[in-house]
């Protein structure tokens, strides 16, 4: 798998059974302590691992940094909280390369295998799968008011702590129950990512938006245009590719917003819905059913009603 199909990962075969799963990710710092930001971008970086149903086995550091106006004690700490997550993880931190550049920006390589057999595709969902997504979303909104100092400790503590969460529990699951299409809600949003995954498939989603998880504080936020730039591209992007019912432009960007270390969406047999639920719930996950899928020509089509706050 390659870049044919826009997924989350290049998967390269190396024997009948197991493939090496690879990708690439670093982001300029969402917050002011190091540690944290060297956490959350090890936790944004293997997300694609686990978005295509791999477990990453070792990983190598990308840093780009500001020596003349950042301390190399700031640079220790951002390591050791990537190599902190990656401990939790189960990968390895090996090695890397670093550059000097006015902006910081620090992210990973991360290497993972996966028996090819259970590759969850991103153009892998089906009819009448159920859509789970595992995490709430506000966080491109949410860091955007961090930057303008706008965040009260408190909620910068709740979208910190999603950030954190690795996708490890969710990717097991949808393995578990029998999950074929996959994907991570990152720099494309929901609508941006889910679009990818319906292109060219002749499959139509269903999105009950009032069932939605939002982080606290996100959509007062949007309502008051604190916003990532990339929200508003996302949702320029797929306005041919969404039906709304009188949802306004602070619904439709939070659907769009740019997500930084965000959960996965997968889609599962309805069978196997509860099930899958109640093991996501029990791993301390956020999960929520968003919708369906049905046959169709590529379209998001989004229900009445509005996003819950």
């Amino acid at each position: 798998m390659g870049t044919d199909s826009g997924d989350d990962a290049a998967i390269w075969q190396i024997a009948p059974d197991r493939a090496f799963v690879v990708t690439v990710d670093f982001i300029t710092p969402i917050v002011d302590d190091p540690f944290v930001w060297g956490q959350i971008a090890a936790s944004n970086a293997v997300s694609d691992v686990y978005a295509m149903g791999g477990d990453p086995i070792f990983a190598l550091n990308l840093v780009n940094w500001n020596t003349t106006e950042l301390p190399s004690s700031f640079l220790v700490e951002l390591l050791q909280g990537a190599s902190q997550k990656a401990a939790e993880g189960g990968w390895l931190v090996v090695g890397g390369h670093s550059v000097e550049d006015p902006e910081p920006k620090y992210g990973m390589c991360v290497i993972g295998e996966i028996n090819p057999a259970s590759i969850l595709k991103n153009t892998g969902l089906r009819p009448d799968d159920v859509l789970i997504l595992t995490k709430p979303l506000g966080t491109g909104i949410l860091t955007t008011a961090i930057k303008a100092q706008l965040l009260s400790q408190e909620l910068q503590n709740s979208v910190i702590r999603y950030m954190l969460q690795l996708n490890r529990g969710a990717k097991n699951v949808a393995v578990k129950y029998g999950a074929t299409g996959a994907t991570d809600i990152t720099g494309f949003g929901l609508l941006g990512h889910l679009r990818k995954m319906l292109t060219g498939q002749s499959l139509d989603a269903h999105i009950d938006i009032d069932k939605i998880p939002l982080i606290d504080g996100a959509y007062f936020y949007a309502k008051s245009n604190v916003m990532p730039s990339g929200s508003k591209r996302n949702l320029e992007w797929v306005a041919g590719n969404i039906t709304a019912h009188g949802q306004d432009e602070t619904d439709l960007i939070l659907l769009a917003d740019a997500q930084t270390s965000g959960g996965l969406l997968f889609g599962v047999n309805p069978a196997n819905v509860e099930s899958a639920m109640q093991e996501l719930k029990h791993l301390g996950s956020d999960a929520a059913v968003v919708g369906t899928l049905a046959i169709g020509t590529g379209q998001i089509l989004i229900s009445p009603g509005h996003l819950q706050h």
